[in-house]
């Protein structure tokens, strides 16, 4: 079973910055990447960026040109880069692998306020 430790959550002030970390265990980790989440209080879970294996990268429209994903395949980890932090990035941020492992890890909170 693949298991995630999340990690570099914390409080913050809007236009700060945190530097998100997924440390992944299990073998299914390379098969396609990697992907970061985030569930705001009472609200459904909802992606935040996605990095597959060739590099290439996507993000959620609300967090494209603030935030950056990035791997690292020999520490079988995955970064979350959040710059100009905005109150409604306040949420538990989760990684899962791509295609979705069935699992998920406890997740790191993060907020945004002054």
């Amino acid at each position: 079973q693949v298991q995630f430790v999340e990690s570099g959550g914390g409080l913050v002030q809007p236009g700060g910055s945190l530097r998100l970390s997924c440390a992944v265990s299990g073998s299914r980790f390379n098969i396609a990447g990697g992907r970061w989440y985030r569930q705001a209080l009472d609200k459904q879970r909802e992606f935040v960026a996605q990095i597959l294996n060739s590099g290439s990268t996507n993000y959620a429209d609300s967090v494209n040109g603030r935030f950056t994903i990035a791997r690292d395949n020999a520490k079988n980890t995955v970064y979350l880069q959040m710059n100009s932090l905005k109150p409604e990035d306040t949420a538990v941020y989760y990684c899962n692998t791509l295609p979705f492992s069935g699992s998920w890890g406890q997740g790191t909170q993060v907020t945004v306020s002054s």
